[in-house]
C-alpha cells in the first residue's frame, strides 16, 4: 500500500496512539478536516475527541450539540444532527491498530492470502468500497474457501483492514489467523487500522489475538445533502 504522501492531522494523531502517545485527556476536543470527500467522522481518545468534519459545520455548533471529550462526541443525538434526517449514520466502533508484518504480494508461509477477485462481491468486500479508497480483496488460494479480508485506504488515510471468516470456521481460533495473514500483507511496521463493533466481542478477540490493541472509538457518517 505505501506510506500516506501527506499526512491528515488524524492520521498522526493515531500512529502517536499506537505508539503509546494519546492526546491530552483534557475533557476537550478539536476539528481536523475530513479525509474522504462527503465522508466525515467522529473519533475520541480518552478524555479528548475529534471531529473531522467539513468546515460549514461552526464550532458552536458543535459545542451547543453537547460536544466534549468524556463522551458528549457520541451523544447519539449530536451525530444525529449533523447527518440530517436523511444521512448515513455507521455503528460506533473501537478503533484498533496493529502493524504490518511482511510485503504487499510476496509469497509467504503456509496460510499467506492471494489476491481473490472473485470475493469482489462479498457484503464485506462491497462495504469496503463505499467508505474506503484502493480496496484490495484477499483471500486463501483455495478457491473453495470463502473467508475475505480487504485491505484499504482507510481511516484517515491510513491502510484499514476488514475482514470475514466463514460462519463454519468460527469459533476455532480462524479470525485471529486471518487477521494476521492480512498484517503479513501490509508492509513491515506500517499501521493498519481496524474498526470494530464492540457487541462483535469475536472480531475484538481475534484483533486482539493478532496483535491490533485499542486506542479509542470512531463513527463514520453521511450528511444528508
Amino acid at each position: 500500500m505505501g506510506g500516506v504522501p501527506e499526512a491528515h492531522p488524524l492520521a498522526e494523531l493515531i500512529t502517536a496512539a499506537a505508539g503509546g502517545r494519546f492526546p491530552a485527556p483534557d475533557g476537550g476536543w478539536h476539528r481536523v478536516p475530513p479525509w474522504r470527500p462527503g465522508l466525515e467522522a467522529v473519533v475520541s481518545f480518552t478524555g479528548h475527541a475529534v471531529f473531522a468534519v467539513a468546515p460549514d459545520i461552526a464550532d458552536g455548533l458543535l459545542a451547543s450539540l453537547g460536544a466534549d471529550g468524556f463522551g458528549g462526541a457520541h451523544d447519539p443525538r449530536l451525530i444525529a444532527a449533523l447527518a440530517g434526517p436523511e444521512g448515513w449514520i455507521d455503528c460506533l466502533d473501537l478503533l484498533m491498530a496493529g502493524r504490518g508484518t511482511g510485503r504487499p504480494g510476496a509469497p509467504g508461509a503456509p496460510g499467506a492470502l492471494t489476491s481473490r477477485p472473485d470475493l469482489a462481491a462479498h457484503p464485506r468486500a462491497r462495504f469496503a468500497g463505499r467508505i474506503r479508497d484502493q480496496p484490495r480483496v484477499l483471500g486463501y488460494p483455495d478457491p473453495r474457501r470463502g473467508a475475505v479480508a480487504v485491505i484499504s485506504r482507510g481511516i484517515a488515510g491510513l491502510t484499514e483492514l476488514s475482514f470475514e471468516i466463514e460462519p463454519g470456521r468460527r469459533g476455532r481460533g480462524g479470525g485471529a489467523g486471518l487477521a494476521r495473514a492480512a498484517l503479513a500483507a501490509v508492509p513491515a511496521g506500517e499501521i493498519a487500522v481496524a474498526a470494530v463493533a464492540p457487541g462483535n466481542a469475536a472480531s475484538v478477540r481475534a484483533l486482539l489475538a493478532a496483535g491490533f490493541g485499542p486506542l479509542g472509538s470512531v463513527q463514520l457518517f453521511r450528511r444528508d445533502r
